[in-house]
């Protein structure tokens, strides 16, 4: 004969498990962007910080004399790779195709637009040996003698930018999650002191029988914990779904947002999200035992 549970199933517990899976849900939301904000910071500072970019700006020489700007253009671009070729630390250096460089603009230009007709620049991807340092100061003096319309970028500035912007997602994450965890200790909070009212009975006759309060706090705890259990692992479980599909559309052909990261999960990171149910359930758990030890003690 199975054990029934000494609390019975409480009429009206859809609503409380469908808000506990919504906010599980927000939850997994959360958490999953604050990974993707991560890997993709550290992906992006890892790729700039052993790279240099170097322009070589077309020389002002007015439209009539475009020719003489492309052979200046040329020239000191020439110039340039020559000096990044003797600098030490530097492993490789190499111009940007036409091709290279329209595919760089076309977010902001459009396809149809006619890059051969804009002034632009002559970019120059270097990059650095592994464990090697570079002087950017004295490169860039070096630049300005060989090719004078030569600017050196060393991406220090973006890359601080970058680590600003994911950590300010990061932390708003966590915000996002601590509201919520507070969020669900008053649902069961307010659930535990309406169990108790449902079952001021129940409850009276054990304590006449001489049940402790700590034996009555357990049937409570128990029940509100494997609930918000369940509930909270199918709100994580359908936000797992929804970046395992987000993966699965550049997949099937679907590309990305430029300059934006994948909003997909890797194997790894989606172990992360049985956090939620795991900490949904030890709050319940804390909450109702404490809802219940309070207001058995306001009652006896």
């Amino acid at each position: 004969m199975a054990k029934r549970p000494l609390m019975p199933v409480t009429k009206g517990a859809a609503p409380l498990d469908v808000v506990i899976a919504v906010m599980a849900f927000l939850a997994a939301l959360a958490l999953g962007a604050s990974l993707i904000a991560n890997r993709a910071a550290e992906g992006w500072s890892q790729g700039l910080s052993s790279k240099i970019t170097v322009q070589v700006l077309p020389p002002d020489t007015g439209p009539l004399r475009e020719g003489m700007a492309r052979e200046g253009l040329a020239r000191e671009t020439e110039a340039a790779l020559a000096v990044l070729h003797d600098t030490p630390g530097i492993a490789h250096a190499e111009p940007l195709s036409e091709a290279e460089q329209a595919k760089l603009v076309r977010p902001w230009i459009g396809a149809d637009a006619l890059v051969g007709d804009l002034p632009l620049p002559q970019l120059i991807d270097a990059d650095i040996a592994p464990g090697a340092e570079v002087d950017i100061k004295a490169l860039a003096a070096q630049l300005k003698v060989a090719a004078p319309h030569a600017i050196v970028d060393d991406h220090s500035h973006w890359i601080g930018r970058l680590h600003d912007l994911a950590s300010t997602l990061v932390w708003t994450a966590y915000g996002i999650l601590f509201l919520i965890a507070v969020a669900t200790a008053a649902t069961v909070a307010f659930a535990t002191r309406a169990g108790l009212e449902a079952h001021s009975d129940m409850v009276a006759l054990l304590h006449q029988m001489g049940a402790h309060s700590r034996f009555v706090a357990r049937a409570f705890e128990w029940h509100y914990f494997r609930a918000t259990l369940a509930a909270a692992g199918a709100g994580a479980a359908f936000a797992a779904l929804l970046f395992a599909a987000a993966g699965g559309l550049e997949r099937v052909g679907y590309e990305a947002v430029p300059f934006l990261p994948p909003v997909s999960l890797q194997p790894i990171e989606l172990v992360w999200l049985l956090t939620v149910p795991a900490a949904a359930g030890l709050i319940a758990l804390m909450t109702a035992r404490l809802s219940v030890l309070a207001a058995l003690r306001a009652i006896h």
